[in-house]
C-alpha cells in the first residue's frame, strides 16, 4: 500500500492530506491568521458562577466565553491512556476570580470553548502535566517488559504533584531522551507562569504548534513512502523537521512544481469537493446521507440501486456492513465529532444487529479520534460519540447559505478561493500570461479585501495579470477563468486587476 502526505498553503489556509494509493483518509485544515484554539492557555477571569449546572463561565479574550466544570474530572481527558485512576475534585471559584485554563474542546455553533484547569504540555514522547497527579502510557505499547521499564523511567522524573503521560513514540526511548523531553516541558510551563504574571486577561499565554508540525510530530513514521509539499516556504520547513528525525528520511519530501495545484496534479481536488456533499456513494449503488444538527450528526444509511442477489435481509446485512466501513472512514475524513446517530436499514436478525455494530467499532479503531460505540436499538438506531479534536472540516467547505434563512449551506469563500487558484495555475501552466476571472460581486469584494492571493502574487505570479469581473446575477458558487495572451484585452468598465 502507497502511503503519501500533501502539505499545502493558499488563501491564508494550511490544508494536510492523507491518501493511501491515492484515495483520501484524512484530511485536516487551519487557518494561519487564527490558528487551532485546541490546547491553547489563556489568562482567563470568571464572568460568573451556575451553581445549578456546576460550571463557571470564563472569559478568555475568544467571541463567547469559556465553560468550565467546576466539578472537573482531570482524569478523564487521559482515559484513553493506561494509567493510575484519580478521584474527582471540585473547584472553588468567585466571580473576577483570574485563572490559567487551556482549550479542551472547541467552540461549536452557539456554544464557547470548554475549558479545563489540568494543563497540559504535549512533546513527541511524553505529555507532562504540571497539576495533574497521574501516570499514563499509551495502549498501543503493547510489549510488558518495555511498558514497565517505560513507566519507572517516567515516574522517577516526577516532582511532587505533577504527572507524565507515555506517547507511542516513546517506544524503546532512552532515559536520556525521555529525561531531556521532561525537562524542556517543563520549562515551556515555568515560562508560561512567568508570562501570566504581568500578563492582561484574555492573553494568550502558549499555543500549540501549528498543523503541519503537528502532524510531523504525531503523525509520521517510517512507513510513509512519500511527503509532497505545494509550497516552498513551507518546504523548507518541513525538510529542516525531517532532518531532525530517524524515521522520516529527506529523501521522502518533494517540492512540486508550482505550475499547477499539487492537489489537482494528484487527482485529489474532487475528492475534497466530495466531502461537501451530504450525500456518500458506496459499493454496489448504496449511498449514505449525512446531515448536521444543532446537537448531533445524523447518518442515513439507503441500499439505492443495491437489490441484492438473494432475500431481503441478506441484502440489507450486506448494505449495513457495507454502511458500517464507510461511515468510519467518512467521520474520520470530514472530522465529525460529537453525538453521532446512525439510521441503519431494518434487520430482522439479531446476529446481524450484532455483527454491524461489532463492524463499525472495528473500524472506527482506526482513528486516532477516540470513538464510543453504543448496542444496536431493536429500531436498527446506533448511537456514537467521537472526540473532537480539530475543526470540522465543513467549516472550511461551506457557509451558511445567503438565500434560504441560512439553513442551508453553499460553498465558502474561502474554499471558492481554493478552486479559482488551481483554474489560475492551470492556466499558468499551459501558457497563458493573463488570466481574465468572471465571478460573484460579493467573492470578488472577499479575496480583495483578504489579500487572499497576496503570496502568489508577490513571488509566483509576479510577472503574471489576473483581472477580476464582478457580476450581481453569478450565483456564489458560479464563476469562469480563461487564459488570454492578447497583448491588449477588451475588458469591462467594472474589471479590476489583482493588486
Amino acid at each position: 500500500m502507497k502511503k503519501e502526505w500533501f502539505f499545502d498553503r493558499f488563501c491564508g489556509e494550511q490544508l494536510v492530506v492523507y491518501a493511501e494509493d491515492g484515495k483520501i483518509i484524512e484530511v485536516g485544515v487551519e487557518s494561519e491568521k487564527d490558528g487551532d484554539l485546541l490546547g491553547n492557555i489563556y489568562k482567563g477571569r470568571v464572568s460568573n458562577v451556575v451553581a445549578g449546572m456546576q460550571a463557571a463561565f470564563i472569559s478568555c479574550g475568544l467571541e463567547r466565553n469559556c465553560y468550565l466544570p467546576l466539578d472537573e474530572n482531570a482524569f478523564s481527558q487521559f482515559s484513553k491512556y493506561d494509567g493510575e485512576s484519580g478521584s474527582k475534585g471540585t473547584l472553588s471559584l468567585q466571580e473576577g476570580d483570574e485563572i490559567l485554563v487551556q482549550v479542551e474542546k472547541l467552540p461549536r455553533g452557539t456554544k464557547g470553548a470548554k475549558v479545563t484547569t489540568a494543563l497540559s504540555f504535549v512533546g513527541k514522547t511524553l505529555i507532562y502535566l504540571p497539576k495533574t497527579e497521574f501516570l499514563g502510557i499509551s495502549r498501543k505499547i503493547v510489549e510488558e517488559g518495555e511498558r514497565a521499564r517505560l513507566l519507572q523511567d517516567v515516574d522517577r522524573l516526577r516532582k511532587e504533584g505533577e504527572g507524565f503521560i507515555v506517547r507511542t513514540a516513546a517506544a524503546s526511548a532512552t532515559k536520556r531522551t525521555l529525561k531531556m523531553e521532561a525537562e524542556y516541558l517543563r520549562k515551556v510551563y515555568c515560562s508560561v507562569l512567568e508570562d501570566a504574571k504581568d500578563a492582561p486577561v484574555g492573553a494568550l499565554l502558549y499555543r500549540d504548534l501549528d498543523l503541519p508540525v503537528k502532524v510531523m510530530r504525531d503523525s509520521l513514521g517510517d512507513d510513509v513512502n512519500h511527503i509532497y509539499v505545494g509550497d516552498r516556504e513551507l518546504y523548507e520547513k518541513l525538510k529542516t523537521l525531517t532532518r531532525l528525525r530517524r524515521d522520516v528520511g529527506e529523501k521522502k519530501i518533494s517540492l512540486c512544481p508550482n505550475d499547477r495545484s499539487m492537489f489537482d496534479r494528484f487527482g485529489l481536488d474532487e475528492q475534497i469537493l466530495a466531502l461537501a456533499s451530504p450525500r456518500v456513494k458506496m459499493e454496489k449503488g448504496a449511498y449514505l446521507v449525512i446531515n448536521r444538527t444543532e446537537a448531533m450528526t445524523v447518518i442515513d444509511v439507503n441500499t439505492g440501486k443495491f437489490t441484492g442477489d438473494s432475500d431481503l435481509e441478506s441484502t440489507v446485512y450486506e448494505t449495513n456492513l457495507l454502511a458500517a466501513r464507510e461511515i468510519a472512514l467518512q467521520v474520520r475524513l470530514r472530522n465529525i465529532s460529537g453525538i453521532i446517530a446512525v439510521d441503519f436499514i431494518d434487520m430482522t436478525q439479531e446476529e446481524h444487529r450484532t455483527a454491524v455494530t461489532e463492524e463499525l467499532q472495528k473500524w472506527l479503531l482506526q482513528d486516532r479520534a477516540k470513538c464510543r460505540v453504543q448496542p444496536m436499538t431493536d429500531l436498527c438506531v446506533t448511537l456514537f460519540t467521537r472526540k473532537r479534536t480539530n475543526n470540522e472540516l465543513l467549516s472550511f467547505l461551506l457557509k451558511p447559505c445567503p438565500h434560504c434563512t441560512r439553513e442551508g449551506y453553499v460553498l465558502s469563500d474561502n474554499y471558492m478561493a481554493m478552486r479559482i487558484r488551481t483554474d489560475i495555475l492551470n492556466c499558468f501552466g499551459s501558457g497563458y500570461n493573463a488570466v481574465i476571472i468572471e465571478l460573484n460581486r460579493s467573492l470578488m469584494e472577499y479575496i480583495l479585501k483578504n489579500k487572499i492571493f497576496s503570496i502568489e502574487m508577490n513571488n509566483a505570479w509576479k510577472d503574471k495579470r489576473v483581472y477580476l469581473i464582478p457580476h450581481t446575477t453569478f450565483h456564489e458558487e458560479q464563476y469562469t477563468v480563461r487564459g488570454d495572451n492578447s497583448q491588449v484585452l477588451t475588458l469591462p468598465d467594472n474589471a479590476q486587476i489583482l493588486y
